[in-house]
């Protein structure tokens, strides 16, 4: 099939995607009120604001994605020479895909779990193009590449379970890309991803921008790559524009208030290592193997090495910080910690030992060893209300009465941030931040000794996720907390651990407090990494 080179198209000054006066409600409250902007081709308009400011439903209302009962009462969507609010479905279904294209904040629920990643990839390129799968895989494995993904024909077999936080967000990414759109819109589309590949990301995303003439519309709580990527901006709240304007003139001087809370909310702090360090929890020659089989009778030919034969001490009051790019074992060395998947090593908490004990043996302890995990929407049940889903723990663990169980649940939301009324509601009915804020929650209700922290505060916007770092330093402090911090954001690992882990390939690169590792790293790839961040 010979394929027709791809030109860059002309550019004029005629925006390609117009908003004016967009509206969105849901029955008769009015969630979005009257958002206008334009978008030109080759230009790049970050939407910025706090979780539930409507970004993402401005985003959605493009792709007439909108959720059941909310309808446009008011506004236009303009996009090139086509009216979006007046086709029809079949109409839309061309438009998505091949020339809009959207990346989802949470990958987990926007791929299918019962279809291999290459099979949905080569779905994308048979709606639009028409190639069958064999037609389609060197597109395919060019796509994988470009995002980062290491061994694509391999990956190509693999579901989405198989993959880490950050390579399903690199596979969103590359069926995004895959028809080469007019307009991506991308919802946070580097939240879940380590700095190196975010740098990577944003770098192709400007590069195929420069060379398709492809408009983007950047969806993120990040200010620091709005400041790095934006041509535009429009800073959103309560479902309101604010302001909007040039981002060097917004960074420079924003005139309002709003803005300058968001551009204030970084964050900081540094924290010294402890004076005497007394151990909480131990972990020595920890390993976790996952066998490689081929063949008819699945014979094992090797094994990949997730966690290899890492070491982990963590002290009472301390914050441990694990970073390292997506795939090097983070989150698999504190599941293999807490007993959560097979492995070798021995772990040691309070004197007692941990390896070897069946999940019976361990229950005694999980109310002192919490867990907050990466994707809340995956580990919240949408059949269970708030009040269900944070006071799950105090029914397992304590005999409460049905009063106390929600004077309890009612102190944990408002510790987090959230308001007492958000117990009667579900999951769905919250934004990505909002959702990772129940999460937490849920934690620490039980007043843990111990919490791992997986990528706790990636879904959030920064404002939240200063008071959510403020919030967990103050209960560390109280309570004397010990955390096992698991992040890419290396600003927020800075401002709130008190020694650093790095992690590549399942392998352990460097170990220092957090402030020689910031100023005198010691490995090539952490120095990488310190460069790739965009502080």
């Amino acid at each position: 099939m010979n394929e027709t080179p791809v030109t860059k198209p002309v550019m004029t000054d005629k925006p390609l995607l117009i908003l004016d006066k967009l509206c969105v409600n849901f029955a008769d409250k009015a969630v979005v009120q009257e958002v206008s902007f334009k978008l030109a081709r080759g230009k790049t308009l970050a939407i910025v604001g706090e979780s539930g400011s409507g970004k993402s439903l401005t985003a959605l209302s493009i792709l007439q994605l909108l959720p059941n009962g909310a309808h446009h009462p008011q506004g236009r969507i303009q996009f090139a020479d086509i009216n979006v609010l007046e086709q029809s479905d079949i109409d839309m279904q061309q438009l998505r895909g091949s020339r809009i294209s959207m990346i989802f904040q949470e990958p987990m629920t926007s791929l299918n779990p019962l279809h291999t990643l290459g099979k949905q990839l080569a779905e994308v390129l048979w709606l639009h193009q028409g190639l069958t799968y064999q037609q389609a895989m060197p597109r395919m494995l060019e796509l994988l590449e470009l995002v980062g993904i290491q061994d694509a024909p391999r990956r190509l077999g693999h579901y989405p379970h198989e993959l880490s936080g950050g390579q399903r967000q690199r596979v969103m990414i590359a069926m995004a890309l895959a028809n080469e759109p007019d307009l991506l819109i991308a919802d946070e589309p580097t939240t879940a991803l380590d700095v190196t590949i975010q740098k990577q990301i944003l770098e192709l995303l400007k590069d195929l921008q420069a060379k398709l003439g492809m408009a983007i519309l950047l969806i993120t709580h990040d200010l620091n790559i709005v400041r790095h990527y934006a041509d535009q901006v429009v800073v959103m709240c309560q479902g309101q524009v604010v302001e909007q304007g040039t981002a060097r003139d917004l960074f420079k001087q924003p005139q309002h208030e709003y803005t300058q809370c968001l551009l204030a909310a970084v964050p900081k702090g540094n924290m010294h290592a402890l004076e005497a360090p007394e151990p909480i929890l131990e972990a020595y020659d920890m390993k976790v193997w996952f066998p490689i089989k081929s063949g008819w009778f699945g014979r094992v030919h090797d094994y990949f090495k997730a966690v290899d034969g890492i070491n982990l001490t963590l002290n009472k009051g301390e914050t441990l910080g694990i970073v390292g790019e997506s795939g090097s074992g983070k989150s698999t060395l504190a599941q293999a910690i807490l007993g959560l998947n097979a492995s070798q090593g021995r772990v040691t908490y309070l004197g007692q030992r941990l390896d070897g004990k069946n999940s019976a043996q361990l229950a005694p302890l999980r109310k002192e060893i919490q867990i907050v995990f990466q994707d809340p929407f995956g580990s919240l049940s949408p059949r269970m209300s708030v009040q269900q889903i944070v006071s799950e723990g105090l029914l397992v663990h304590e005999q409460l009465s049905s009063d106390e169980v929600a004077i309890r649940v009612r102190a944990a939301l408002l510790e987090v941030g959230l308001d007492e009324a958000a117990a009667q509601r579900y999951p769905h009915e919250f934004s990505g931040g909002q959702r990772q804020r129940i999460a937490i929650a849920r934690a620490i209700i039980l007043k843990p000794k111990l919490i791992v922290l997986d990528e706790p505060t990636s879904a959030l916007d920064r404002t939240v996720q200063k008071q959510i770092i403020e919030l967990l330093k103050h209960l560390q402090q109280k309570y004397q907390l010990s955390y096992l911090f698991i992040s890419h954001d290396l600003a927020v690992i800075r401002a709130l651990c008190h020694r650093v882990m790095v992690m590549q390939g399942g392998k352990l690169i460097e170990e220092s407090d957090v402030n020689s590792l910031f100023s005198q790293p010691k490995s090539d790839y952490t120095r990488n990494l310190l460069s790739a961040a965009l502080f």
